[in-house]
């Protein structure tokens, strides 16, 4: 099909997408030679972004809706039994029938002992296929719950357009992409890039095959500190989906608008320069589009994840929009900052289960936990809580040292669960109100109905303290906001 066919059907579609549905038998009359109808289809699904147009069950095409995603979520009880299959599917093509047992069982245990080991030893990991299929079974069901929760809240805080564009940095097996794509309405659109250098883009591609016909999706096999998120790469064939087996160093289909949202899943520790790379990415996002980062909850990427979160934000291209918003006008934060948040765990995927059993059962092959650092940057300024504390009300936590062993009242961010180490100890939590130089924790000494909300808060929730005690804690080398019967402890809005 030549490019003028193309236009033909583009122009003709433009104009009929607001009068009628758009009936491909109809648009193929009005087109220079009339192209079989199956074709004027296929070339509505590949410009179905472009046009703003979704493909409904009849086959006829109509105007995509507009506005904020509305997504319906519930949390996340298990992994899903079809992507589940599909994972099986590709260990049954690799090692056979019997993949858990035998050799290949113990090549792929050994892969996931070393990958492990690695991690911990902050040394690089060698993708290969082994790899790829090591990662999907241990770290594919918990990395698409993490990436659902996150991208529920995003939606729900309107933070996602229905016509939907996405770059997905270091994209892996899969995790924010299926988790995106689970969440989205039928109705919705999704123009979905993802950028993976390594043989886990294999198994995304084949875990994408069978997105529905909204979905437009390309993978850009390059490095994310070689990849150029603002060049748009001309795809002849429209860019209806498939795999761009390039380089794809030119950059993604995206145009002047920019990218929507941009997800850097659980990849900021293996950049050699991971704000110098946010940066460059930043620049690529659409006027009012999202930046989100996600990083595991241990000590080491989570911490990583919010110095590269500083460099980018405080006085950078972007401003923080959660959960570690700035409250302080002109303030940057310079606590330590150990912040992650945490989901009930997810059942056992049956696949761990056979991979764990040959192996005495001891659940060292088994990753239900759902626990997760984030950062989400937009360069709007808007931020999750839009509120200015008042220095004639409120203390800012970078003036700690001026008022310890005062009472004080102040505005903070619910920024961890209970932290306390033994089930009879006082209830501890991680707070921030952007400005603190030392780590802030709320100790809870004496519940009451006036300071129920500390515990009740979700992570990231922003709290109002009246009347709360600050006190130097020598041996953390940080303050203790002690909250007791003399407290009011109430959520901000």
């Amino acid at each position: 099909m030549n490019q003028d066919t193309r236009q033909q059907i583009r122009e003709n579609a433009q104009y009929l997408r607001n009068v009628r549905p758009l009936d491909p038998e109809e648009l193929q009359e009005y087109v220079e030679g009339q192209p079989h109808p199956a074709v004027v289809k296929q070339v509505l699904r590949e410009e179905a972004f472009d046009l703003g147009i979704v493909e409904q069950d009849d086959g006829t095409f109509v105007p995509a809706p507009e506005g904020r995603l509305s997504v319906d979520f519930d949390g996340v009880e298990r992994f899903p039994d079809r992507y589940e299959q599909q994972v099986i599917d590709l260990l049954t093509e690799w090692g056979g029938l019997e993949w858990h047992s035998g050799d290949s069982g113990d090549e792929l245990r050994e892969r996931i002992r070393d990958i492990k080991e690695r991690y911990l030893q902050g040394q690089p990991v060698e993708y290969d296929e082994v790899t790829a299929l090591g990662y999907a079974v241990y770290h594919l069901p918990d990395y698409y719950a993490v990436a659902k929760y996150v991208l529920a809240d995003l939606a729900a805080d309107g933070l996602l357009p229905s016509q939907l564009r996405v770059l997905d940095v270091g994209a892996g097996v899969g995790g924010p992409a299926l988790a995106l794509r689970d969440l989205l309405p039928d109705d919705a659109l999704l123009d979905y890039h993802a950028v993976e250098p390594s043989a886990a883009a294999d198994v995304l591609e084949s875990l994408l095959e069978d997105s529905g016909q909204n979905v437009r999706w390309e993978i850009h096999r390059a490095l994310a500190e070689e990849f150029d998120p603002s060049s748009p790469i001309l795809d002849d064939s429209g860019g209806a989906g498939g795999d761009d087996s390039g380089s794809g160093a030119d950059g993604g289909d995206t145009d002047a608008e920019g990218y929507d949202l941009i997800i850097f899943g659980n990849v900021l520790s293996e950049l050699d320069d991971a704000a110098a790379t946010l940066y460059r990415y930043v620049e690529a996002l659409a006027d009012d589009g999202t930046l989100l980062a996600l990083a595991p909850a241990d000590r080491n990427t989570a911490i990583q994840l919010r110095q590269v979160e500083r460099e980018v934000a405080d006085g950078g291209p972007a401003t923080v929009y959660g959960p570690t918003v700035r409250l302080w006008p002109h303030q940057s934060p310079d606590s330590e900052s150990w912040s992650f948040d945490r989901k009930p765990d997810i059942e056992v995927p049956t696949m761990q289960q056979r991979l764990d059993d040959p192996a005495g059962g001891t659940g060292e092959f088994v990753n239900t936990d759902v626990q997760f650092a984030y950062s989400v940057l937009r360069t709007d300024g808007e931020r999750a809580h839009d509120v200015t504390p008042d220095r004639g009300i409120h203390a800012p936590m970078a003036d700690a040292e001026n008022y310890v062993t005062d009472r004080v009242n102040f505005l903070g961010v619910k920024l961890s669960h209970d932290l306390a180490e033994r089930a009879e100890a006082n209830p501890l939590y991680l707070l921030g109100d952007g400005s603190q130089q030392v780590d802030h924790f709320a100790v809870l000494t004496e519940s009451s109905i006036l300071n129920e909300d500390l515990q009740k808060a979700d992570y990231g929730d922003l709290l109002s303290f009246e009347n709360a005690l600050a006190l130097w804690n020598d041996d953390e080398e940080a303050y203790n906001v002690v909250v007791d019967g003399e407290t009011v402890v109430d959520r901000a809005r």
